[in-house]
């Protein structure tokens, strides 16, 4: 499979709108954004030969509102101690992070083409002393929420108003060091951090309840002492009401279960276990992207060739 070449990186950088915006206007400008990060990592899983791409379309939704208009950081405050905290725990969804980070300006959109290419900082799992905008190095499940209530704790203890949102995969909380870092949260009452599940139901080879149920999700994650709330993970009106309202209770962390599909929305891919590490074909890579083009906000709309 011939590498990424840069003539193929035709993402454009779309940015934030200016926070006056009407909400309409807001939602419907997260869902361009949504849709032209799908396609460009689309191109990096298939051009590069590898990649999570069931996993990356099930987080980019998120990963959008997140960076389009909830999180306080920016790519001139990427090193400001002030900022907010952005965790990606599902570490192997790397190419949806490296996406984003590009198309909020964090990366060169034209670094993208060296996706997995020798000597590029942009690995299978995000490196923080490589990549701008990635808060640490993740890829083996379980660590990123104890990191995150790490950086929660240090923002307490700073008397800081900064924030801490770290997403994990369903599967991801079969690891039971997740669990002992909700304790801690709960018991430091860190209700600056937001814990965001990418509740796909499906994990590598098989659905999360056929390994090891985790059902009732939200009774659990009340239990250990978080103010829990539900959403549908692809509608960004959701996901833009709900993380821009977090905290929910004071002196409570926040457990948001997002509803997601592995795969979303590409037909063949979604809520299909096959897609949590598969390259579409020449074949399947031209109708994903035909279904997403079919989804622009302008249906006589041209991706760029």
């Amino acid at each position: 499979m011939p590498g990424l070449t840069t003539d193929e990186v035709t993402m454009p950088v779309l940015g934030r709108l200016d926070s006056s915006a009407r909400r309409e206007d807001q939602v419907a400008h997260l869902a361009e954004v949504a849709r032209q990060i799908r396609i460009q990592d689309l191109k990096l899983v298939h051009h590069g030969g590898a990649g999570h791409i069931g996993g990356d379309f099930s987080a980019i939704d998120i990963l959008t509102v997140l960076y389009g208009a909830v999180l306080d950081v920016s790519p001139a405050t990427v090193e400001d101690p002030e900022r907010d905290r952005f965790i990606l725990s599902k570490g192997h969804v790397a190419g949806a992070l490296y996406t984003t980070l590009a198309t909020f300006g964090f990366l060169p959109v034209e670094e993208l083409a060296t996706f997995l290419q020798p000597l590029s900082r942009l690995n299978g799992h995000p490196n923080r002393v490589k990549v701008p905008g990635v808060e640490a190095n993740t890829g083996p499940l379980g660590h990123g929420l104890p990191i995150a209530v790490g950086h929660a704790l240090s923002a307490k203890l700073d008397v800081s108003r900064r924030r801490t949102f770290v997403l994990t995969g369903d599967g991801e909380l079969q690891e039971g060091s997740n669990w002992e870092a909700m304790m801690a949260a709960s018991q430091h009452e860190l209700d600056s951090l937001t814990v965001i599940v990418d509740r796909n139901r499906l994990q590598q080879g098989a659905t999360t309840r056929e390994t090891n149920d985790l059902d009732p999700l939200d009774a659990k994650a009340a239990a250990f002492g978080f103010s829990v709330v539900e959403v549908n993970g692809h509608d960004h009106g959701e996901l833009l009401d709900v993380l821009s309202a977090v905290p929910f209770r004071p002196g409570k962390p926040t457990f948001v279960i997002a509803h997601t599909h592995k795969g979303h929305p590409i037909s063949f891919m979604s809520n299909n276990v096959k897609w949590h590490h598969k390259v579409p074909d020449a074949e399947q890579y031209q109708q994903a992207l035909d279904e997403l083009d079919a989804l622009a906000p302008d249906r006589d709309a041209r991706r760029p060739a």
